[in-house]
């Protein structure tokens, strides 16, 4: 009877192995080279794989890995064979949606948005969708959605108690309070980039437009702090953590400016290509 039972094709069990076989290799492939030395830890390694295989290929081992994903939501979230090399989260983004992925390695599926960037505190997500723009808490749920053409490059900023959503409908930048009210159009003309908070100022937002210019503003008070002259296409733009210097790049390379938008003139940066 055992033997019998040992050959019963269970349902998709050949796919299964397969890809248990995959990620293994994949994983052995991507452990970083170390000195060599006589040591059994590739030993370790090898049994500790063939045990993994073994754990998703076998009955017991699915059973195991079915109640784990049933305990946290067999849709929303899966079991990682690796954990995270520091503390904290991470948000994600792949072909299928944006994902959380946890310290221990086990990662959650938001849901088949285009981008997602993190609140200011990491307490919540904004993602969006073609025509959609939604805001969620680590765990998926929806807390407000808003409905424009062509959105794209969310950008959450602001402080503790009062926070704000730039994003870009086409070619429109526009701001959206945290909490989904007081939607309005900041400019026109914008750049296909994601604009940028300027940190330690109360929402101050940096954006390049179309012809090459950079522009920060005041959202509080709408009035204009620097812009630049034209200038070749901007493909991206980052504030220093302290505020200090704006690193914008334009054709493969970068300039630097600081808190006035003047070229800051204290680095050269060498010319060639900046990933």
């Amino acid at each position: 009877m055992r033997r019998e039972l040992e050959r019963v094709e269970i349902p998709g069990e050949h796919e299964a192995r397969e890809r248990a076989r995959a990620v293994v290799l994949a994983s052995l492939a991507a452990r970083q080279p170390i000195r060599r030395r006589r040591s059994l830890r590739p030993v370790v390694a090898l049994v500790a794989a063939t045990a993994l295989v073994a754990a998703v290929v076998s009955p017991t081992g699915r059973s195991v890995i079915d109640s784990v994903r049933e305990r946290v939501g067999v849709e929303g979230a899966a079991p990682a064979l690796f954990t995270l090399p520091s503390d904290g989260r991470l948000l994600v983004g792949s072909t299928t949606g944006a994902w959380i992925v946890q310290p221990d390695g086990s990662k959650r599926l938001l849901g088949d948005y285009r981008e997602a960037a993190w609140s200011p505190f990491g307490n919540y997500v904004v993602a969006t969708r073609r025509n959609e723009l939604v805001t969620l808490d680590p765990q998926g749920a929806l807390r407000w959605s808003l409905a424009r053409p062509a959105i794209s490059r969310p950008s959450w900023g602001g402080s503790r108690t009062d926070t704000r959503i730039a994003y870009l409908s086409g070619s429109t930048l526009r701001v959206v309070a945290g909490d989904g009210t007081g939607d309005r159009i900041v400019a026109r003309g914008i750049a296909p980039v994601a604009p940028v908070w300027l940190p330690r100022a109360p929402h101050a937002l940096t954006y390049a437009t179309r012809e090459g210019r950079l522009i920060t503003v005041s959202l509080q008070t709408g009035r204009e702090l620097w812009r630049t002259a034209r200038g070749k296409a901007v493909e991206r733009l980052e504030w220093s953590t302290d505020g200090r210097r704006l690193l914008v790049r334009r054709g493969g390379n970068v300039e630097i400016r600081d808190r006035t938008g003047s070229p800051f003139t204290g680095i050269r940066p060498a010319d060639g290509a900046i990933s």
